[in-house]
C-alpha cells in the first residue's frame, strides 16, 4: 500500500550526531564593507566640517561684538574729561542702555591698584549697587602691556549674565596715573546665534550624510547587480538548473564568469572519466569471476564449492568497493536532482512485489516537490537497501518517509513493526561484512554500503527504536529546492 502527500512536511528534528555542521559565520559582506567605510568616512568629513563651520562661525560672531565692543569704549575715551581739581569726568550721555540697572549694557573707569587690580572712579547706573567689573585675566600688569590696546576677555554680569568686556588703559591729559576704560555687554544674543546655527548645521549635516549613505547604497547595489546575477547563475549550475553561466557581463567579471563555464566543462569531463575508468573495471573484473563461478559449477566438488563461494563473496566485495568509488568521484557541488516521490513509490511497488508471500505492506510519504543533491541511482541504492532490509525483517508493516530539513537537507525515515535491534548490535550493524542472524539471506553489506554512501554525499545514518515496535532508521541526505 503507498500513499503520497501533496506539499513539503515540516522537517522533523534528528539525533544530534545526524545533524550537519553548522556553518562558520560569514565574513562582512563587499556591500557592507562598502556602505560602513565610506558611511565611516562621510560622517568623520561631515562632523570636521560642522566643527569647522561652528567655529568659524563663532569666531566671526565674537569677532563682530568686539568691533562694537572697541567703539563703545572709543566713544566713551573721546567723551571723557578731566576737571580742575583732576578728577575724571564721564560724559553726561552714553549708550540708553547703561541707564537701566542690570540692563547687560555697562562701562566703568578704573585706576589701577597697587595690588594688580582696578579701583573703580566712575560707573553706568546700570551696575547700580553691584560689584565692579572684574579685570581681565593677569590684572591691570596686562593691560599695561597691551601698549593702549583693548584687551577682550569673559566675565559674569551683577545677575550672572555671560559679559564680553573689552578693556583698554590709557594716559589722560591732567591726570597723573593710567586711567582704564571698561566696556561690557551680555553675550547672551550671540551665544544663542551661535547654538541656533550650531543646531541647523548639524541638522543639515544629518541630512547630507542620510543623503550620501543613502546615494553610495543604492550606487553599491546598482554597481555590483552583475557580482549578484553572477552569484545566482553559479547557484543555479550547482543545483543542476543549468549547465552553464550565462550572460552578458561587465568586462571586469567576464573573464570569470569565462574561467567558471572552463572549469564546470573541466569537472563534467573528470566525472565521465572516472565513470569509463570504474565501468572498465566492473568488467575486468567481473568478467573472471563470472567465469570461475561458471567452472566451478560445471565440476560440482568440495573445492569447486569454496570456488563458488569465494567467488560470490569477491564479487560482493567488488561492488562495495566500485560504489564507493563512484561516490568519492561524484563532486558535493554536482548538479544532479532527483524527485524523491517518483523513487520511493518505485521502490515500494517492487517491495511489496517480492514480499508478496509475507503481505509486506509499504506505506510511504513524500512531497512532490522535495529533490534529492544528487544522482537517482544514488538515491536507489540508498532508500533500497534500508526499504529492502525493513521489509525482510518487518511482521507486515513498514513505513517510509521523507521530510525536508531546511534549505539543504531532507531526511528519510524507514521504520518497521519487525523484532527491533538492541542498542549494543547497532553499531555493529553498520560494520562492513557484518550479519547479525546467519540464517538470513544476503552479505551484511546493505547498511554499511547506505552509511559510507550517505558519508560521501556529506549526509549521515543513524538507527533507533521506531514508534510501531521495530528499528527506525534515519537518512541524512543532501537537498536542492525545486
Amino acid at each position: 500500500m503507498s500513499a503520497t502527500t501533496s506539499g513539503e512536511a515540516a522537517a522533523a528534528p534528528g539525533e544530534e550526531a545526524t545533524r550537519p555542521a553548522a556553518k562558520a559565520r560569514p565574513g562582512l559582506s563587499l556591500v557592507r564593507r562598502l556602505v560602513v567605510l565610506h558611511a565611516v568616512l562621510s560622517i568623520l568629513v561631515l562632523a570636521a566640517g560642522g566643527v569647522a563651520l561652528s567655529s568659524f562661525f563663532t569666531r566671526q560672531a565674537t569677532t563682530q561684538f568686539d568691533t562694537d565692543l572697541s567703539q563703545d569704549i572709543l566713544d566713551l575715551i573721546a567723551g571723557t574729561s578731566v576737571d580742575e581739581t583732576g578728577q575724571v569726568v564721564a560724559p553726561a550721555l552714553t549708550d540708553e542702555r547703561a541707564l537701566r540697572a542690570y540692563s547687560g549694557k555697562y562701562w566703568e573707569i578704573a585706576a589701577p591698584t597697587a595690588q594688580n587690580g582696578l579701583k573703580d572712579l566712575v560707573r553706568s547706573r546700570s551696575l547700580w549697587d553691584a560689584p565692579s567689573l572684574s579685570p581681565p585675566p593677569g590684572g591691570a600688569a596686562a593691560l599695561a602691556a597691551s601698549r593702549g590696546k583693548p584687551v577682550f576677555y569673559n566675565s559674569l554680569g551683577p545677575v550672572k549674565e555671560p559679559l564680553r568686556v573689552a578693556a583698554q588703559q590709557v594716559q589722560l591729559p591732567g591726570v597723573a596715573t593710567p586711567v582704564v576704560f571698561l566696556e561690557a555687554a551680555d553675550r547672551s544674543p550671540i551665544n544663542a546665534e551661535i547654538r541656533t546655527f550650531e543646531t541647523a548645521t548639524g541638522l543639515s549635516l544629518l541630512v547630507l550624510a542620510a543623503m550620501l549613505i543613502g546615494g553610495v547604497i543604492l550606487q553599491v547595489r546598482v554597481g555590483l547587480q552583475p557580482l549578484f546575477t553572477l552569484r545566482r547563475e553559479v547557484a543555479a549550475v550547482r543545483t543542476g538548473k543549468t549547465d552553464r553561466v550565462a550572460g552578458d557581463y561587465p568586462a571586469e567579471l567576464e573573464p570569470l564568469a569565462t574561467e567558471l563555464n572552463a572549469l564546470v566543462t573541466h569537472n563534467q569531463e573528470v566525472i565521465e572519466r572516472q565513470r569509463t575508468h570504474v565501468g572498465n573495471l566492473a568488467h575486468a573484473l567481473k568478467t573472471p569471476l563470472s567465469v570461475m563461478a561458471a567452472e566451478a559449477q560445471a565440476t560440482p566438488g568440495p573445492l569447486a564449492e569454496v570456488v563458488r563461494r569465494q567467488a560470490d563473496l569477491i564479487r560482493q566485495h567488488v561492488d562495495h568497493h566500485l560504489r564507493r568509488a563512484r561516490a568519492a568521484a561524484r563532486p558535493q557541488g554536482g548538479g544532479e536532482r532527483t524527485a524523491v516521490a517518483p523513487v520511493l513509490e518505485e521502490l515500494s511497488l517492487t517491495l511489496e512485489r517480492i514480499f508478496q508471500m509475507k503481505g509486506v505492506e509499504v506505506d510511504w510519504r513524500s512531497a512532490e516537490d522535495l529533490f534529492f543533491h544528487g544522482e537517482r541511482q544514488d538515491l536507489q541504492e540508498l532508500a533500497g537497501n534500508v526499504m529492502e532490509n525493513a521489509c525482510k525483517w518487518c511482521r507486515a508493516r513498514v513505513r517510509a518517509q521523507a521530510e525536508a530539513q531546511g534549505p539543504n537537507r531532507l531526511v528519510l525515515t524507514v521504520e518497521d513493526d519487525g523484532p527491533g535491534l538492541a542498542r549494543e548490535d547497532r553499531a555493529e550493524m553498520l560494520r562492513r561484512g557484518a550479519r547479525l542472524d546467519e540464517s538470513a539471506p544476503g552479505s551484511g553489506l546493505g547498511l554499511s554500503i547506505v552509511d559510507e554512501l550517505a558519508r560521501a554525499y556529506g549526509g549521515a545514518l543513524s538507527l533507533t527504536d521506531s514508534t510501531m515496535g521495530g528499528l527506525k532508521v534515519e537518512l541524512v541526505l543532501p537537498r536542492v529546492e525545486a
